[in-house]
């Protein structure tokens, strides 16, 4: 992502707000706010916001999967497909 394409300056930000929403919502690239001359925010619409924090919970999972995995925790692919079939089998029999 280029920082140069979407960049503005605050007073941009103040006078045109309404302009930046609107093309927020017909693309999905954010708008870098500068004050004198330095990035300062990010504005972005709320859907790609919201996929990104569902992006950053998928990731903590994941991190956290691998920690259990490597400190031996957990079950193996074999062992965890063996115990879904006994689940099944058994849930099987309690429905006769």
């Amino acid at each position: 992502m280029k920082y140069a394409n979407n960049s503005r300056s605050i007073s941009y930000l103040k006078n045109k707000a309404a302009k930046i929403s609107e093309e927020l919502e017909g693309n999905s690239s954010p708008f870098f706010i500068t004050q004198n001359g330095s990035a300062t925010m990010v504005i972005e619409n709320v859907q790609d916001d919201e996929d990104k924090e569902e992006l950053l919970a998928l990731l903590k999972i994941l991190a956290l999967g691998k920690k259990d995995a490597l400190a031996g925790k957990g079950l193996s692919a074999d062992d965890f497909l063996k115990e879904l079939d006994a689940m099944d089998e058994s849930e099987k029999l309690v429905a006769q």
